[in-house]
This record gives structure tokens, C-alpha cells and sequence, in this order.
């Protein structure tokens, strides 16, 4: 946890103020943290000389006081990335101007149509997709759209000619192969007319730097193709998936699941609740699976995954990648997410009841006031303990030793589970205690949100610190051009 945010969790009579006039589940979110987030990004275009646009994936969260606090940066560094009508719609009423705006993801006619007569750009995905945005332009009487189109299936061989290994890019459902791409040339050239083919996109779900790098390298060469027929790209786009570290010490993450694997063989008392495995089973006293986990300790994230990308020599032409962008003058476009919200908010929780659990092992159930939908942590992968925030520090009790606990929710489900796994605190909470989950701002505190059982959806609101006090306000009323109002902590 950087300062800002640990700052604000070392505050717990502001926090419990926060949780009793706005109730329980409550996100906290920090605005100033993103856009110091956006300039680390910009930092590592300078260093490479690149020119470009950093697009937030608005998809990592809703949150209208992270975009409004974005849309009052530069215009021509910090763009949003939509994927749906209603997103698009929000980025508009948070001051985006449709030149700042990337769209993509599935698209339905609505969606496209208002990206077109906003002006956005469009991240293409078939030639289908293509088809169809010219035929709304067409009908409607809109002006010519700019389009990136997205490539996947990229394949590279190693070793000496054709005798080496020929690697493929991990499969994706978004992009068209580049196998594929004579089709997709054909009706660029057929709707030149309608649209400006602005260059060439990929996403990648891998955290591999090298397939990435073979990826940025194909695009680039894709382009030189499109150049030769008279098509004029400008613009590689190379999505997210930029990553955060959510542990700080790779001791830690390795301790933990070399732990699991001992657990899920026997070796061990069970870490997990009814022995989930997250991914891992014993057959027969062997391991088999994989631990479907996101990677919490990550050597280089973020702006410094970017780094390393720019800074990886190409494996057919040599250079690495920021010099070839710089070669081509293309420009280039990021799409972060969970790596821009970094360090920029934390969910809360009310501790509602804490009685023991049907173990052996003298563990204890936590009920708190909120579900697995609200803080989707643990769907994602993402493996961190809570901070304790007790309401009466003086009232604490224990022996200074860890307690392990599970955490449940407010839903009447057996699955409702905040935590599959065994938590530790520094003591067993308290019924009015709160619990602070650090670090949810991308993709947990607001993804899978719903109304089940009408119990209450998590409010969110924006803090600043001013001087020795903290200010909030309200997600929806937060402006980066007016003081913040509300209540003073």
C-alpha cells in the first residue's frame, strides 16, 4: 500500500464515520490516485519518446468520479476505453469528448451508432463488425469514423529457418486472425470511404512480456503490409493487462502457495473452506491442475510492465519495441484498467456477528454486512487479507497472536463466502469492528454488484485528504473543478 491509501486506512474514526452515515458495504475511493497513476504511465512514454494516448478500461469501474478526474487531464494523453452504450453514455456525461473515446468489446447497432456520431473510435474486431458500422454510417448520414482493427492468432517461429519451432499466440475471442487478415484488408479498402483505417490493436490475456512483444512486432509489420496497398495507419493499440502487485514480497505469495499445494495433498491442516483447492486436486497423492489465482506478487506492473514491453528487442527485426513505434511514427495506445486504479480505493465491511466454525481446528465464521458480489476479490483470483479497523481500540482483546477466520456474507446461500480461504487478523474482530479490503478499485469493489435478497448495493464516495483531515463526498457529486463538500473527518 503506497501512502495515500495507507494513509487513509490508519484513519479509522474517519472510516467508521464513513460506514455509519452511509452504511455497510461502502467503496472509498481516492480520484488524485488515479491521475498520479495516468502521469507514471505518460512518464514511461517520455522516456521512450512516444507519442499516444493512455485509455482507461472504464470496464474495471463504474465509478463516475474516476472518469470526471481523468476527463479533466491532458486530452491528448488520457482518453477512456468503452466497451457498451451505457459506459459510453457515462463517459460522455463525465466530460469526455467523443475524439477521446475508444470503443470496444461486442458491439450492437446502439453502440455503434452513438460511437459513430459522437465521433469515437472504433476497435473493430471482424470484418462483420466493419461491415456493419459502414452500413449504419451509410444509412444515417454520419460522418467518416475512425477504426482500429484488432488482430490475434499471431504466430512466430524460432531457430533458423524453416527448421525452428513455430509458436502461436494464445487463443482469443476478440480480434480477427491474422490468417484472416486478406478479408479484412478487402473491406477496409471497399468502405475507404466511410472509414479511416487508423491502425492495427491486440489484446492478450497473458501476462508473458515476449508474447506480447511478438504481438506489438506482428502489428507492426501488419501495417508496413498496409502501407504497400495504399492505406495510411498511424495508430497500434496494445490493450491492457498491465497488472498490479497486490503482495509486496514474492516470499509471501511462493510461502502461500507452496502451503495450498501442501494442504490440498494432506500434508496439512486445510487452508481453505471444505477444502477448496482453488484449481489444484489430489489424485492419488499427486497434485494435478492449476491454481487458477491472479499472480498477486508481480516483479514489474503497471508502468513498469510497460517499461519492459517498449524496452524487449523484437524477435524478427532485432530493435526493440519503442524503437520500431518510433521508426514508423505510430503512435501508441494503451488500454489500462486494473493497473490505472492501482492504489486508488478500498471497500468496507461491517463485522455483523463472529461465532465458531464447524471445524476442528478452532477457527471462527465472520458474517459481515455485504456479499460476494459486492467485493468480487476472491472471483478474480486475487488473494488479500483485510485490514481490522476496530471500533474501540481500547475494547480489543486477544493474546497478540493471528486468528484464522473464513469470511461469509449476508446472503442466505451456503456459497456466499467472501473468502474461501482461511484469513488471518490480528485478533477476532468484534461485532461493529469494520473490515478494509485495500486495493478494489479495479475490477472487485463494483463488478458483479446486484440486488439479490434487496439487500443494499455499496455505495461509493470520493475522499481527499486536506491538511490533517479528510473530505468526502459522494461519487456522483465529485468534481476535480470544485473543493470537495461533505462531512470533515
Amino acid at each position: 500500500m503506497e501512502p495515500p491509501l495507507a494513509a487513509l486506512l490508519a484513519d479509522g474514526p474517519f472510516l467508521h464515520s464513513l460506514a455509519d452515515g452511509l452504511g455497510s458495504p461502502l467503496n472509498v475511493l481516492l480520484p488524485e490516485a488515479v491521475a498520479t497513476n495516468a502521469a507514471r504511465f505518460r512518464a514511461v512514454y517520455r522516456r521512450h519518446r512516444l507519442t499516444g494516448r493512455v485509455y482507461f478500461a472504464h470496464k474495471a469501474n463504474r465509478s463516475g468520479a474516476l472518469l470526471r478526474r481523468l476527463a479533466a487531464e491532458d486530452p491528448a494523453a488520457v482518453g477512456v476505453d468503452v466497451a457498451s452504450t451505457e459506459e459510453l453514455r457515462h463517459a460522455l456525461g463525465c466530460g469526455f469528448t467523443g475524439d477521446r473515446i475508444m470503443a470496444t468489446g461486442p458491439k450492437d447497432a446502439a453502440f455503434l451508432w452513438l460511437a459513430a456520431r459522437v465521433g469515437a473510435t472504433v476497435n473493430l474486431d471482424s470484418p462483420g463488425e466493419l461491415e456493419r458500422l459502414s452500413a449504419l454510417v451509410r444509412a444515417h448520414g454520419l460522418g467518416r469514423v475512425a477504426v482500429l482493427v484488432r488482430l490475434s492468432g499471431f504466430e512466430h517461429t524460432t531457430g533458423n529457418g524453416g527448421a525452428g519451432t513455430r509458436l502461436l499466440s494464445r487463443r482469443s475471442r476478440f480480434g480477427t486472425p491474422v490468417r484472416d487478415m486478406e478479408e479484412l484488408l478487402s473491406a477496409l479498402e471497399h468502405n475507404a470511404d466511410i472509414v479511416e483505417f487508423a491502425g492495427a490493436a491486440y489484446h492478450l490475456d497473458t501476462t508473458g512480456v515476449d508474447e506480447k512483444a511478438r504481438a506489438l512486432e506482428q502489428c507492426v509489420l501488419f501495417m508496413d503490409e498496409c502501407r504497400a496497398r495504399g492505406l495510411a495507419p498511424h495508430t497500434l493499440d496494445i490493450g491492457g493487462g498491465f497488472g498490479v502487485g497486490y503482495v509486496a514480497e514474492a516470499e509471501d505469495w511462493e510461502r502461500w502457495t507452496t502451503a495450498l499445494t501442501e494442504a490440498v495433498l494432506g500434508v496439512r491442516p486445510p487452508m481453505t473452506w471444505r477444502g477448496h483447492g482453488y484449481g489444484l486436486r489430489n489424485e492419488g497423492g499427486t497434485v494435478r491442475g492449476a491454481t487458477a489465482l491472479y499472480p498477486a506478487y508481480r516483479p514489474t506492473a503497471g508502468p513498469g510492465y510497460l517499461d519492459e514491453i517498449l524496452s524487449l528487442p523484437a524477435p524478427v527485426l532485432g530493435r526493440p519495441a519503442a524503437t520500431l513505434l518510433l521508426e514508423h511514427l505510430h503512435d501508441l495506445y494503451i488500454e489500462p484498467g486494473r493497473s490505472l486504479v492501482d492504489q486508488c480505493g478500498l471497500s468496507l465491511a461491517r463485522v455483523l456477528d463472529v461465532r465458531p466454525a464447524d471445524t476442528d481446528a478452532g477457527h471462527h465464521l465472520v458474517h459481515l454486512a455485504m456479499n460476494a458480489g459486492d467485493m468480487s476479490l476472491e472471483e478474480h483470483g486475487v488473494l488479500v487479507d483485510p485490514v481490522l479497523v476496530p471500533r474501540d481500540e481500547t475494547a480489543a482483546t486477544g493474546d497478540g497472536e493471528a486468528v484464522g477466520v473464513y469470511l461469509t456474507g449476508n446472503l442466505c446461500l451456503e456459497g456466499d463466502l467472501i473468502t474461501r480461504r482461511l484469513v488471518f487478523l490480528p485478533r477476532l474482530p468484534q461485532a461493529g469492528d469494520l473490515l478494509a479490503f485495500a486495493n478494489t478499485a479495479g475490477y472487485a469493489m463494483d463488478f458483479r454488484a446486484h440486488h439479490a435478497q434487496r439487500q443494499p448495493v455499496a455505495r461509493t464516495v470520493a475522499v481527499e485528504r486536506r491538511g490533517d483531515t479528510w473530505r468526502w463526498c459522494p461519487d456522483e457529486d465529485y468534481w476535480p473543478i470544485t473543493p470537495m463538500g461533505g462531512a470533515v473527518g
